[in-house]
Parts: structure tokens; sequence; C-alpha cells
């Protein structure tokens, strides 16, 4: 063992013992800095931003800020669908009346005065959206054909597919405008193919018969009214109506039971 001189005379270092050894204890000399100047201060590694509240959100929405509105439905649509579901009980009923208040809201934001809060101000029109919808499920009346009913009103179901009489009354109709088209002259029939069969833009026709806009508008026009005379010889007297009339039996009639 060593005793206290030993200790002494041993070569070992003056630093405390549990140093590391990258600290000093002497002090350091002052960072030079020019005469004049004020310390640096690190910038800040991350810039805190500011989130708007809902009164500024508003104010931008107002005047025409999509974004703005859109942050405020986020923000809201929880308390929405919350709000709708106590009173739809249903949640597919209860997001249509979200959705509508929704759209109600853009249409009517600039009505918002500001007098009170727009969470107060959007949970009525949420309120409204779904009392209107419970109305109109108490009006609408389903009538189950598998069931017996006591209601003296016979509804009477007729299929979709076009009868014979209809049909045949159909290619009646389009042989007519064929027939009277083809003795149409050619200056008026090739811009009624283009732009009533065809379906092509005015531009495109126009672009197609070398004439201007104009031009071509006014020809469609000349157009349509020659046919229109020509086929008003094949009409009785109710005029083109009649080419286009249906049978009675194809639409759906509903007569009182006697």
């Amino acid at each position: 063992m060593l005793n206290t001189k030993d200790f002494h005379s041993t070569n070992l270092s003056t630093k405390p013992w549990n140093c590391p050894p990258s600290f000093s204890l002497e002090p350091r000399a002052p960072l030079a800095r020019s005469p004049g100047s004020s310390p640096t201060v690190p910038p800040l590694a991350d810039t805190v931003r500011c989130v708007p509240d809902n009164e500024e959100l508003t104010v931008l929405a107002r005047n025409g800020d999509i974004e703005a509105f859109d942050k405020l439905i986020q923000r809201h649509r929880g308390m929405c669908m919350k709000r709708a579901l106590l009173i739809m009980r249903n949640v597919s009923a209860a997001e249509d009346a979200v959705q509508s208040a929704f759209r109600s809201a853009l249409k009517h934001l600039k009505q918002f005065q500001g007098k009170g809060t727009f969470t107060g101000w959007l949970a009525r029109i949420v309120e409204n959206q779904c009392l209107m919808k419970l109305r109109e499920e108490k009006q609408a009346h389903f009538v189950y054909l598998d069931e017996s009913t006591e209601s003296e009103t016979r509804l009477e179901l007729v299929g979709q597919t076009r009868n014979p009489e209809d049909e045949l009354g159909g290619k009646e109709v389009r042989k007519v405008l064929e027939t009277e088209m083809s003795r149409m002259p050619p200056l008026f029939r090739n811009i009624m193919m283009l732009h009533d069969s065809e379906q092509l833009p005015i531009r495109d026709v126009a672009e197609r018969l070398g004439v201007s806009v104009p031009a071509a508008k006014s020809r469609l026009l000349r157009a349509r009214r020659e046919l229109r005379s020509r086929i008003g010889k094949h009409c009785g007297r109710k005029g083109p109506g009649t080419l286009l009339e249906m049978a009675a039996y194809s639409r759906t009639a509903y007569t009182s039971g006697s």
C-alpha cells in the first residue's frame, strides 16, 4: 500500500477523479466580439405557428376563402354528427342531414352576422335539417304490394317496356324524319346532321363548314324551321306533338276504387 508521501510523489493528474477527460477546470477566455455588436442569439429550430380561431376562419370564409370554410367544417364535424344522431337515431340519416347542413351553411354563410358563435349557428342549422327530414319521413306514405290495405286508392302498375303500338309509332316518326331531311337542301341538311345527329359543338360545326359561329347558329335555326315546316304536313290538329304521343295505357294510373 502507498503511504501519504508516496501518494503525493506519484505523477498523477491533478484533475478530480469524477471529471470526464474533456472537462477542464481552468477558466476560459471570453469570446472575441467586435465593439458595439450585440451577442449572437442562435435561431430557433422550429418557428411557432399561430392557429387561427373560429372567428378568424369565419371572416375569411365569408370573404370567399373555401379553404377556411373547410377547416371550420373539419373542426365541427364530430359535434354535428353527435347532435344529428341524437335527433335522427340513424347513422345514415344523420350523415345525410349533416351534409345538407354543411351545404346550407356555405350557401347562407354571409347571413351570419357574428352576433353569436359560429358553433351555435352551425348547430342550429343541423337541428333544422334533421327536423325537416323527420317531417318528410312522416309525410311519406309507403304502399306494400304484398300486404292488404284499407285505402280506397288503387294503384295500377304498368311495365316500363314500350308496347307494340308505341314501337310502331316510333318507327314511323323516324321514317318521316329521314324522308323529310333527305328532301331538304344540303345547306340545311349538313348542319343538322353535324349538330343534332353527331352532337358536335357549334364551334366544331362552324369549323367544318368553314363559316363563323354566328353564321352557323343562324343556319341551324333556319334548318330547324325548315324541318318543322315539312313535318307539320304529317301532323294532326295538335301539331308536331302528335308524333310523340304515347298510348294512354302506358302510363301509371291512379283511380278511386268504387
